[in-house]
């Protein structure tokens, strides 16, 4: 969540995140798993009690697919034409209910489904946070993705965050995807300044 919200910041600054340019643009952040409080709390300690930038958004509620997520976002996209990022923090606020015609795969594609065609639609980024399983996977760490093979399998990219221990200081960082260079990068989460570097 620090990060999403970090990324957010950044862009809706046009300002570089992690190393990387990035390119200014409008961000709405679905922080659902936070209370206003809490979510302003972060951002003070962000932003060092500055103001936001200009063209950042946030909620702490918003509807899940089953009932009008998809209308919400396209209601916000024309008041808001320029947004180019969405991020929903987490996809399990917002998946919806398994019907009793699909099994699991089913259900995470069809969602998955959803999320890409409306971002293709839109011609923007939606980042869905996503929970992993507690069960290592040494070899992969795109395996420990909690829910089906789907979820992998219908997004352009996919990033996670994995650490040894809950305790360590260095988390590695993996990127793969359709249109991007794989890659493991080394961050650690500054305390002093609530960002990842």
């Amino acid at each position: 969540s620090w990060m999403v919200l970090d990324l957010c910041l950044a862009i809706a600054a046009g300002l570089p995140f992690l190393g990387y340019e990035t390119e200014k643009g409008e961000c709405l952040y679905l922080a659902l798993e936070d209370s206003k409080q809490r979510l302003q709390d972060r951002m003070n300690k962000v932003l060092k009690g500055e103001r936001a930038p200009m063209g950042f958004d946030y909620a702490t509620t918003a509807n899940d697919l089953d009932n009008g997520l998809l209308d919400q976002l396209e209601g916000y996209t024309a008041k808001n034409p320029k947004v180019k990022l969405i991020a929903i923090d987490t996809l399990q606020k917002v998946r919806g209910s398994v019907n009793g015609r699909e099994n699991a795969y089913s259900a995470d594609y069809r969602a998955m489904g959803m999320f890409k065609t409306f971002a293709d639609k839109h011609g923007i980024c939606i980042l869905l946070v996503h929970h992993l399983r507690k069960m290592k996977d040494e070899g992969d760490p795109f395996n420990m993705i909690s829910g089906t093979s789907a979820i992998l399998g219908a997004a352009d990219t996919a990033m996670v965050l994995t650490r040894d221990k809950r305790s360590d200081d260095n988390t590695k960082f993996s990127v793969i995807g359709r249109d991007v260079d794989s890659t493991d990068t080394i961050l650690r989460f500054d305390k002093s300044e609530f960002r990842w570097k």
